[in-house]
């Protein structure tokens, strides 16, 4: 699930979740019954445009998994992405009929001269686009009664959302001390991580990205420790010793189990068996 959020100068924030579109233009809402739109799509007008702006500029769909933004004004666009970018950003010109997966993150989009500050003065028009995932809560559990609680009891276990990004990274991060099949047990590479989330699911999101494989770490870390005792919080250690904590702490706390690992094992044998 996604949540993507638009907003600029004099701009209202506007937050779209996965399956809703928005249109966003001059005067775009035009367009609702020129592009066959549904329930889910809304528009609206971008303040203090210039006249010579297009009535639609661009269409922002949300899927589950990704942002697509379809260039439909007359004159180009520069979307510059501030997130994970090695050596900057990364900057792309769209033009009319062009379309654009967004990166997650703060994606900036700059029409030239396309906001009128004057009669004769233009401006570049900004506007910004915010790109998070987004899992749904759990429901509430009803209280237990207290009668006949187990004062020693175990704490229940961290829950991660079954088959999402991080939970295939964590049943990989721990898959060492699951498989328990090296006394010795060595956290795997980033690079090994896409590669046996990419071998169980067939579809590895954005795993290839480095970044992306650190950040679902970090989200681990934070739900196996807790706020108090993650060791990202408390900076402690060389980044390899970090990473065979957290790895251990995923198996102890059962955030994956032995039988995860084995459904996912099941689940890629039967796929990758060819017919007949």
């Amino acid at each position: 699930m996604l949540r993507v959020t638009l907003r600029g100068s004099g701009l209202p924030t506007v937050t779209l979740g996965s399956g809703e579109t928005l249109l966003f233009g001059r005067s775009p809402h035009r367009a609702l019954d020129d592009l066959d739109a549904d329930l889910r799509t809304t528009a609206i007008a971008l303040p203090r445009c210039a006249p010579h702006v297009s009535r639609l500029l661009g269409e922002l769909v949300v899927g589950e998994e990704i942002a697509r933004l379809r260039w439909h004004g007359s004159g180009e666009t520069q979307v510059s992405s501030l997130f994970d970018a090695p050596g900057g950003a990364r900057r792309v010109t769209l033009a009319e009929g062009m379309s654009l997966l967004l990166d997650e993150g703060e994606n900036q989009l700059v029409v030239m001269r396309g906001r009128q500050t004057s009669p004769t003065t233009y401006d570049d028009l900004s506007i910004v686009v915010e790109v998070t995932p987004s899992f749904p809560e759990p429901a509430p559990r009803p209280a237990p009664p207290d009668d006949g609680i187990d004062a020693t009891a175990t704490a229940p276990a961290p829950r991660l959302p079954r088959e999402s990004r991080e939970w295939y990274v964590a049943l990989a991060l721990a898959e060492p001390w699951l498989s328990g099949t090296d006394d010795y047990p060595r956290p795997p590479s980033n690079r090994e991580i896409y590669e046996r989330v990419l071998h169980w699911h067939g579809y590895a999101w954005n795993l290839e990205r480095a970044q992306r494989v650190d950040d679902a770490i970090h989200s681990i870390s934070a739900l196996a420790f807790g706020p108090k005792d993650d060791p990202f919080r408390a900076g402690a250690g060389r980044a390899q010793n970090v990473r065979f904590a957290i790895g251990r702490r995923t198996a102890e706390v059962r955030l994956v189990t032995v039988e995860d690992l084995e459904a996912v094992e099941r689940a890629a044998t039967k796929r990758n068996v060819p017919p007949g």
